[in-house]
């Protein structure tokens, strides 16, 4: 949905917020870990469900995201700037632990809107793509600095284009590439003609994808969060493409089943997807999948 109030920031819509709600199951007393807080929706819901009694931490690198949840949350919720990899390995350090994890793992909207930040295809700004403004690594430092082979690696590995070296080549050729219409229309020239997706969506994915080490990121904070859970804690981790959701559905899995040593027991046997009244209200929510879990054991055994 297009957003045209200016404070863009109140117009994210949380994503299955009802089956989020259902899945973490909140309580009273109970302490909740969102581990990619972004603008609120999703601990305000929480919040409001056990009636502000729950102990809240709330994790996210983005500058705007933070300054907005100090903004919305004043007392008894604990907020940090930082990736939720290291921010979690912190938390994990000082031994806490929690009765619901969420990790929403999508770009949000005011992400996707705000034409500076570089995420939207639609929208003229500069190759930035970063969550965290303060890193160096942008979209901007791939296209025009890495090699042909590295970008087509790049497009291949975190976006499954299928002419990734024909778009690897077009981009070297057309250095150098400031913005993201630039870098989308360079991308179109590899796929003459349009469908109801813009050609450069994988690309843009990839880039995105790589500049922020998302699949990394996931794939060594899922383990994290399965050691933080209490004994019958709930984690629920929505993704958005099937790279994401591979990851979390093979470690879920692997930390579930009928072995001796599974921490974990699957409440979701395929993945929550949006309803068509959610999608009426937010089309963005067509691509999420909601995966959840319960934490059975304490400790896997070595």
């Amino acid at each position: 949905m297009k957003n045209t109030n200016k404070n863009h920031q109140n117009q994210h819509f949380p994503v299955l917020k009802d089956e989020v709600l259902d899945y973490l199951n909140p309580s009273e007393e109970e302490k909740y870990l969102d581990c990619t807080a972004g603008y609120g929706g999703h601990a305000s819901l929480v919040l409001k469900r056990t009636l502000n009694s729950t102990k809240v931490v709330l994790i996210d690198r983005d500058r705007n995201a933070i300054e907005h949840l100090h903004s919305i949350f004043k007392e008894g919720v604990r907020i940090i700037q930082k990736d939720y990899l290291n921010a979690c390995r912190d938390l994990n350090n000082s031994n806490e632990q929690f009765d619901m994890i969420l990790a929403d793992l999508g770009v949000s909207s005011p992400h996707l809107d705000n034409a500076s930040r570089g995420f939207s295809i639609r929208l003229d700004g500069p190759l930035d793509m970063r969550m965290d403004d303060t890193q160096q690594l942008t979209a901007e430092v791939i296209v025009n600095n890495y090699n042909q082979d590295e970008i087509a690696e790049i497009l291949h590995k975190f976006g499954e284009e299928p002419k990734a070296r024909k778009i690897a080549r077009l981009i070297v050729e057309n250095r150098p590439i400031i913005t993201t219409s630039q870098l989308a229309k360079v991308v179109a020239q590899a796929w003459p003609g349009y469908s109801k997706v813009h050609p450069a969506t994988r690309t843009f994915q990839a880039l995105r994808i790589a500049v922020n080490s998302e699949l990394e990121q996931i794939r060594q904070a899922i383990p994290i969060w399965i050691e933080m859970l209490n004994p019958g804690g709930r984690i629920v981790i929505i993704s958005f493409h099937s790279l994401e959701d591979r990851i979390v559905k093979d470690l879920l899995k692997e930390f579930s089943g009928d072995h001796y040593d599974a921490s974990l027991k699957l409440l979701t046997k395929k993945p929550v997807v949006a309803s068509n009244e959610e999608l009426v209200i937010n089309p963005r929510a067509r691509s999420a999948k909601l995966r959840a879990a319960v934490k059975i054991k304490t400790k896997r055994r070595e």
